[in-house]
């Protein structure tokens, strides 16, 4: 009987490779079906790219002896992202392009395979994306990694307040369930958990988000009084920035002369390239409250619905699978934001809840058999 020869990690790679880069195409080509003419035209640019880099492992995949790949259509993630855009539109989507971009631009280094062309097409892909729609100047500022205060904070706060609400009060509920068969006592305990959860989450998140806008705020003020005390040495200051990116110190002297002409303008542009931040885009604490508090009402509220019409054994069963499910889910969902494997993702999820769910319930197993 013949055995099925494994195929070589280097031909592992670049089929790898070539999955990627078609998948990049597949879905550029697909936001640039929702995108404005200037933008359409950017990401079928980025399109024509990626299906260069495909052909290439194509052809070296051929060359080196493996079979000829063939595209089975686009992962997971590439379909969420469209459809996603397709719904809420473009801008929805392009600040986890953005990111995705950028923690893939150097993918191709130590890559001897790889043309150097190829590489810094990859390294400039980020960059031509953060150009796109009318929020370009901040994901601008965030790509080079000057930007510290976006609203990526409240997707980030929502993703993992879920999780943390649904871990939490999972473990929670199976503690209690191991100590007590009292249903009433489990929810009651499920209920006081979500809610306490749910403000403690809430209120560390406004006093989190409002201390660093108030920190942020104070700098931006100083710089005023900076800005109206000593024109001239700020001026200096714009010019000297101005310099170190690589402009001529006489063009680099007229630009911070027109910039002063304008004290928003200048303040604007001291805060961001001196200070590393946006003016116009400070984080809203209420707006990181609510989204912390949200997410992590909805995350607890998972394990105590079975609950709500349910006792017993088959209440515990129902808790521990819809919370499987819902960990699963998060794990899937964060996989689209950090551009890892989204089994690995939800695999990982669902160990750790179901660890953590396990160990309380054993403890409270324990504690009730003691008191009782």
């Amino acid at each position: 009987m013949a055995t099925k020869t494994k195929e070589p990690r280097y031909l592992k790679r670049f089929r790898e490779f070539w999955e990627s880069e078609i998948s990049a195409a597949w879905l550029y080509r697909s936001l640039a079906e929702v995108a404005d003419e200037e933008g359409a035209a950017t990401l079928k640019r980025l399109a024509d790219a990626e299906d260069r880099h495909a052909a290439h492992w194509a052809a070296l995949l051929q060359k080196s002896g493996g079979v000829q790949p063939t595209y089975s259509g686009p992962p997971f993630r590439e379909r969420v992202l469209a459809r996603i855009a397709r719904r809420f539109g473009l801008e929805s989507v392009l600040p986890i392009l953005v990111r995705l971009e950028a923690a893939d631009a150097r993918k191709y280094v130590g890559v001897p395979e790889a043309p150097t062309e190829m590489g810094q097409e990859e390294v400039q892909h980020g960059r031509s994306l953060a150009t796109i729609g009318k929020n370009a100047p901040s994901r601008i500022a965030d790509i080079e990694s000057r930007h510290r205060v976006s609203s990526g904070g409240v997707l980030r706060a929502a993703t993992f307040g879920i999780n943390d609400g649904l871990v939490s009060n999972l473990s929670l509920i199976m503690g209690v369930a191991g100590g007590t068969g009292n249903a009433h006592i489990i929810l009651l305990a499920g209920v006081a958990g979500l809610f306490a959860g749910a403000f403690s989450m809430g209120s560390g998140e406004w006093i989190s988000v409002k201390s660093q806008r108030e920190l942020y705020e104070r700098e931006i003020e100083i710089e005023r009084h900076e800005l109206e005390a000593f024109p001239d040495e700020e001026r200096d200051e714009l010019a000297l920035i101005y310099r170190t990116k690589g402009i001529e110190p006489g063009a680099a002297e007229k630009l911070a002369e027109r910039i002063m002409l304008r004290p928003s303008a200048a303040l604007d542009t001291l805060a961001r390239e001196e200070l590393g931040l946006d003016p116009s885009d400070l984080a809203s604490p209420w707006v990181a409250a609510i989204s912390s508090f949200v997410a992590f009402a909805i995350g607890a509220f998972i394990p105590v619905l079975p609950y709500l019409f349910m006792t017993g054994g088959g209440a515990i069963l129902l808790a521990a699978v819809l919370s499987g499910i819902a960990l699963s889910l998060v794990g899937l969902g964060i996989s689209i934001l950090t551009g890892r494997s989204g089994f690995v993702s939800a695999f990982r999820m669902l160990f750790l809840g179901a660890a953590s769910a396990s160990i309380t319930y054993g403890v409270g197993s324990l504690v009730g058999a003691s008191i009782s």
